[in-house]
């Protein structure tokens, strides 16, 4: 049974998870890499674009938090595989993410405010309905989305004593979630971004370098991949299940 379910973390910076349980085990079950590369410039809309969409900003047109319609429109993951008669299902806590999908490209959404909650209460809500959800339904694709530890990483700095326990909170989530999956189900953990002291978006390699693990039947248990970017993870997805990628996608398959 091919389903896809990718998760991710806002700004996590791949130096801030050892000591992290479920890192270690993933390293040792995952094709994995700890120097993947986002997109510039390095901000949570824009990288979360090009995630989706599989090119640079400057060619989706995105590069500061607020959405603006595509000149020249590419589809994205939701679209192309809504198309492919696959079933998408979302659980996010930043409201701007609501854009990555055309309408009517997903089957099941699901918004938990984080900016009307905490993060703290937002995150694990979402966790909590996904874990309901997603086992019961079986969309192809599931995307889960984190947005503590950037909130704590504006607000107390990256690298932080705080930060890094959000981080160990966060990845708790992640456990949460992967213990309702089917085994033979593909898990893609990643993040948008890095960054430094209280901001990210810049060029630094604290705000353009990303883990991404990748943990199924496709991929070979602790192998480290090379030359990884953010734009390789869409026809990474699209290939797993079955589905052509859009012809204006850049990146490329991982299996």
């Amino acid at each position: 049974m091919n389903k896809v379910v990718l998760i991710l973390l806002d700004g996590m910076r791949p130096d801030a998870l050892g000591g992290i349980p479920l890192v270690e085990e993933l390293k040792k079950t995952s094709s994995y890499t700890l120097a993947a590369e986002t997109v510039y410039p390095s901000v949570t809309l824009p990288c979360h674009m090009s995630l989706f969409h599989s090119v640079d900003p400057q060619r989706h047109g995105i590069t500061t938090n607020m959405y603006m319609p595509q000149v020249r429109p590419i589809r994205g993951i939701c679209e192309v595989l809504k198309q492919a008669k696959k079933k998408n299902a979302f659980f996010y806590t930043w409201e701007e993410l609501r854009d990555l999908a055309r309408p009517d490209s997903i089957a099941f959404g699901c918004y938990c405010a984080g900016h009307h909650e905490t993060y703290e209460a937002a995150d694990l809500h979402a966790c909590e309905i996904f874990c309901d959800y997603v086992p019961k339904y079986q969309p192809d694709f599931s995307f889960l989305y984190f947005g503590l530890t950037d909130a704590v990483g504006h607000g107390s700095g990256w690298m932080s004593e705080h930060y890094l326990s959000a981080m160990k909170e966060s990845w708790e989530k992640v456990e949460k979630a992967l213990a309702v999956l089917p085994d033979d189900w593909t898990v893609i953990v990643t993040a948008d971004h890095g960054g430094h002291d209280r901001s990210h978006g810049s060029t630094m390699p604290e705000d353009m370098t990303i883990p991404v693990f990748f943990r199924g039947p496709a991929f070979e248990a602790g192998r480290v991949l090379e030359n990884v970017s953010i734009k390789d993870i869409a026809p990474t997805i699209t290939a797993l299940l079955g589905v052509e990628p859009d012809e204006d996608w850049e990146g490329k398959s991982l299996i």
